[in-house]
């Protein structure tokens, strides 16, 4: 189908919710995607950080096909062995004990928000259900997980919000100190805020954030839908930081492009849940496990979290590289290959000319650029990225 024939009938059909970048995709290999005249694309946008395997991964391919070829869906009221696989592989490599499956990152954070406060509930009586999360957050599109947002452009419309959320200012603990009281019972936070500009957890702060919930007897709650999944180059981002959560949620690259969420727990806390207490039609279905399994295998089995690694430290430092000799870059942030840049400049017209160079990459905000490319991006590739930016700064300051 045409480009502009699909614009038309997406005006004519869909809901406005989103501001679209004028291209149509039609497939994706690697680390390129087309669109319906041949185009080719080099992706730094990876679904949003979700393509983290790239476009049509074998392995993935293959799990798909052999899963939709045997069973599709059951719901829970039945054992699956995908679904026990996969919880198995995030236990076993994490500090979780237990997991529940849902569809997305909004469900998960929903579940940990839910979890949190039949915790507390169940121990402490009905007075203690607040949450402490970050300004400039992003959580999720649900009531609840938009209330946990600390952005009021993601609520404004949609008052009155849930009530028993409070925000403090990211990396400062005495701000975070004065917010914990007797009613508390857990602080909700990403160890790096994506959508709220590529800000990276304080390694010292997020102990004294542990230390302060061990001694308040306050859940600590990691949000690393986007950071998990190699996506720092470790299999999870605070295993980096030197912290672990009570509570933590996973989605986007878990699947590798296939729907689904999760929410895993220590097990005094996941003992909460009871039969009856949540629930997901969908949630852990077979075919999105066993694709979550399939992506697991390869990041690790192979050589898929060193080589993000590696490539996550050459791209800071040629964004780093970038910032010296461009003055429009006011900052460089970020950990592995989830990265940003804060210009002097708006990042939507970044955004537009490296689509115009066959360049995808995702403004956050009107003047952060974030790169969260596959995992399986490779230093070429990256190099010609920085050339690019360094193309239209030059041409922006002239």
């Amino acid at each position: 189908m045409p480009t502009e024939e699909l614009k038309q009938d997406a005006a004519r059909y869909l809901m406005q919710t989103y501001t679209r970048q004028p291209l149509a995709i039609a497939r994706g290999r690697g680390t390129k995607v087309y669109d319906f005249e041949g185009r080719e694309y080099l992706d730094f946008v990876g679904g949003i950080a979700v393509n983290i395997l790239g476009h049509g991964h074998p392995d993935l391919i293959q799990a798909i096909q052999r899963q939709a070829a045997q069973l599709i869906h059951t719901s829970n009221l039945y054992y699956t062995e995908p679904q026990v696989k996969l919880a198995q592989v995030l236990v076993d490599h994490s500090f979780a004990d237990k997991v529940f499956f849902c569809n997305s990152g909004a469900e998960a954070n929903e579940a940990a928000i839910k979890l949190a406060r039949r915790y507390s509930h169940d121990k402490y009586g009905a007075g203690r259900h607040e949450i402490v999360t970050m300004k400039n957050s992003f959580h999720g599109r649900t009531m609840a997980t938009i209330t946990a947002t600390g952005q009021e452009k993601v609520q404004k419309g949609y008052e009155p919000l849930l009530p028993g959320f409070h925000y403090v200012a990211f990396n400062n603990v005495e701000e975070l100190e004065q917010a914990v009281t007797d009613k508390t019972a857990a602080i909700l936070l990403e160890p790096i805020q994506g959508e709220g500009g590529v800000h990276v957890a304080d390694r010292e702060y997020l102990k004294q954030v542990r230390a302060l919930c061990t001694k308040k007897d306050v859940l600590l709650m990691f949000d690393e839908v986007q950071t998990g999944m190699g996506r720092t180059g470790t299999l999870f981002a605070y295993e980096q930081l030197g912290v672990q959560p009570d509570i933590m949620t996973l989605a986007k690259g878990l699947g590798g492009g296939m729907p689904i969420g999760a929410c895993l727990a220590i097990d005094s806390v996941a003992q909460a849940f009871s039969p009856g207490s949540h629930a997901s039609t969908f949630g852990g279905n077979p075919l999105a496990c066993a694709a979550g399994l399939a992506v697991c295998r390869v990041l690790l089995e192979g050589q898929v979290l060193d080589h993000a690694r590696r490539m996550g430290e050459h791209f800071a430092k040629g964004l780093s590289d970038c910032q010296e000799r461009h003055r429009v870059v006011r900052e460089v942030r970020g950990l592995g290959l989830l990265q940003g840049i804060e210009l002097d400049m708006e990042g939507k017209v970044v955004v537009a000319e490296c689509l115009a160079r066959g360049i995808l990459i995702n403004g956050t905000g009107e003047h952060v650029l974030r790169f969260v490319p596959p995992l399986i991006i490779t230093e070429i590739e990256i190099d010609r990225l920085l050339d690019t930016l360094a193309q239209i700064f030059s041409k922006q300051a002239a």
